[in-house]
């Protein structure tokens, strides 16, 4: 066979196989496009749900996802209706059943407080709640100041760390935080504590509380903090000495003696210095 024939020959299947490519993904993409795609209705909040809010029907939408609904997912509206938000949900967010308190617990700060835990409220000022900075969802520690019942006369001011790593629950009278993001003063917290830490912090509460604000990524527990007095601080430290100009002894010039001789019908007299100033 000529061979001249037989390259056109391979050359018209190779283009041949490509134009039959070509017509299958076209084919195959308009008929994708015409399958209807499957999709699911589920319920999401038709604006912005903040933590404690409870749930009523104008703060619910559905929305269409592609695919099989998420885990967790809620399908029906009245099974978010009367429950309150545990934390925050965004506008066109799906809503999740992990995301809501259980039902019939309402809404506010008792629905957001885990089983076997406790919200105890510790008072503030701006410089123990640092300085508006502890919002909710920051971790404190909690320190007290005080004079222990069996110390020593004398022994001043003890500072001790009670508790670490203790999530913030609220604070102020909002449970919320400030819409532009600035710190807050707020005069009451509330914080997430087992009943032995709720007891420990009620007791400690007749003393001064100082919260001190740490990276939440930070979760270290130490094992065992000393507790710190005012003498430490100053251990080491000695009142400094006053000067004091050491001023001599203004001693007074010594005086002479005098001796008497007597020779014959004539007489001497000699003076001799002494220090006692005698005669």
């Amino acid at each position: 066979m000529n061979r001249r024939l037989v390259t056109i020959l391979l050359i018209a299947c190779v283009v041949a196989g490509i134009c039959s490519l070509l017509v299958y993904r076209i084919v195959q993409g308009r008929l994708q496009a015409a399958k209807p795609m499957l999709t699911t209705q589920v319920v999401a909040a038709a604006s912005d749900l903040k933590l404690g809010t409870v749930i009523t029907p104008a703060d619910l939408t559905t929305v269409s996802i592609a695919g099989g609904p998420p885990k967790d997912s809620i399908l029906d509206p009245k099974e978010a209706i009367g429950r309150g938000v545990i934390s925050d949900i965004y506008q066109g967010e799906p809503i999740l059943e992990s995301r809501l308190a259980p039902k019939g617990s309402g809404g506010g700060l008792a629905a957001t407080i885990p089983t076997g835990m406790r919200a105890c409220a510790v008072r503030v000022d701006e410089v123990v709640g640092v300085a508006g900075f502890v919002t909710p969802g920051m971790r404190v520690d909690v320190l007290v100041s005080g004079n222990p019942p069996n110390a020593p006369p004398n022994s001043g001011t003890v500072t001790k760390t009670i508790l670490q790593n203790i999530q913030v629950l609220s604070a102020g009278t909002d449970i919320q935080k400030d819409a532009e993001g600035k710190p807050q003063q707020v005069q009451v917290v509330n914080l997430l504590v087992t009943p032995e830490e709720a007891q420990s912090l009620s007791l400690a509460s007749q003393q001064k509380i100082q919260l001190v604000l740490r990276n939440p990524t930070d979760t270290k527990i130490a094992p065992s903090l000393p507790s710190t007095s005012m003498s430490n601080l100053f251990a080491g430290t000695t009142a400094p000495t006053p000067h004091r100009a050491v001023r001599a002894a203004a001693h007074p010039a010594p005086k002479p003696y005098s001796i008497v001789i007597q020779n014959g019908s004539s007489t001497t007299t000699e003076k001799f210095p002494t220090p006692g100033g005698q005669q």
